[in-house]
């Protein structure tokens, strides 16, 4: 019997999603080679059909091929989806460049209405944290993206919980992205209860740890020379040898509960609250289908401490990134007071 994907409040807002999304990013990149645009839209048309309508894509995937990809698979489904993108992140010579000014903000926004082919977006991310100037610039370009219909939602991904709190006083926030899974658990101390305490909805990317949680070491082993994965650090040598007790661990109580180790890292996070949504990526649509059997799995307190236990802190070897600037950790920006002084200065306000 298939799995009813049931619909859930993201945020305070009023934006209603699948209780599951699609990460739609190693279709087109990071991920190995960029997959046939007909698998693709047929998976996607799929993941719709089965009730996985919240679609997560970002401007800097490709770049700009994931979006166009989207575009052409949302002709005539359009209005059954929740469509998510994001903004903040260009790559200029060689480099990668984070950007939140409001002239930016506003030219990322039309470009991915153009590339999607919609006239409006449900919720719209700031993809990283432009640490240049004050928050409060760029949800201020946001607020009046919104008046003008162009976006529905803001969202912010990995954000710290002091960012969170400035830009929810500049306009509501719906729905921070970060990452959260069964091994990547920073989050819990400071940013979901932050989350929680201004109603702001918890969208978990990577929450099958990169693919780790649900095949292991081999799947490391197989990754394409292209594939980012292939060089983060917890799939680094020594680090890759001690984690693979890990998914040793989830593999074994996974046979026990009668479901694959994918499907019980996913639950893991389900059952952290009717205000998380994961996002799990996939290219291939008997993954989907795995996917969104996860939520019928049922875990109780025992089991859900017993898989803690498999992936505490100290058990897991090697950083998230190999770079901290990827994360909610570098995203503090400079107060608006100091920065509205030193634009004065140089008569630009």
């Amino acid at each position: 019997m298939a799995t009813v994907v049931r619909r859930t409040k993201l945020g305070s807002q009023g934006l209603q999603v699948s209780a599951q999304g699609l990460g739609c990013m190693g279709m087109s990149a990071f991920y190995g080679p960029p997959k046939p645009d007909t698998d693709m839209i047929a998976l996607i048309h799929h993941a719709i059909h089965s009730g996985v309508t919240f679609l997560d894509t970002s401007d800097v995937y490709g770049p700009f091929t994931n979006e166009i990809l989207l575009g052409k698979a949302l002709q005539g489904v359009r209005e059954k989806v929740e469509l998510a993108t994001k903004f903040g992140i260009r790559f200029a010579d060689g480099k990668q460049e984070i950007r939140g000014d409001p002239a930016y903000v506003r030219a990322s926004c039309e470009a991915s209405l153009k590339r999607l082919q919609v006239d409006c977006v449900d919720l719209y991310y700031q993809h990283r944290i432009d640490t240049s100037l004050p928050i409060e610039v760029t949800i201020g370009e946001l607020k009046k993206l919104v008046e003008e219909g162009k976006i529905k939602y803001i969202g912010l991904s990995e954000a710290s919980a002091s960012t969170i709190r400035r830009a929810h006083a500049v306009h509501p926030i719906t729905a921070v992205q970060l990452e959260w899974s069964l091994w990547s658990r920073d989050v819990e101390e400071d940013i979901i209860p932050t989350c929680r305490e201004l109603g702001i909805g918890i969208v978990a990317y990577s929450p099958l740890g990169r693919g780790f949680l649900s095949a292991g070491q081999n799947f490391v082993e197989n990754l394409h020379e292209s594939d980012f994965r292939k060089y983060l650090p917890r799939f680094q040598g020594e680090n890759l040898q001690h984690n693979k007790t890990i998914f040793e661990k989830v593999n074994e109580m996974a046979a026990r509960k009668e479901c694959t180790p994918a499907q019980l890292a996913l639950a893991w996070v389900h059952h952290q609250g009717d205000d998380v949504v994961p996002i799990p990526g996939t290219t291939k649509i008997e993954n989907l289908n795995q996917n969104i059997g996860a939520l019928s799995v049922k875990l109780t307190p025992e089991e859900m401490a017993e898989l803690e236990s498999y992936a505490s802190a100290d058990l897991v070897k090697g950083d998230r990134y190999g770079f901290s600037a990827g994360t909610w950790k570098e995203s503090e920006t400079p107060p608006l007071s100091s920065w509205k002084i030193e634009f004065f200065e140089r008569k630009l306000l």
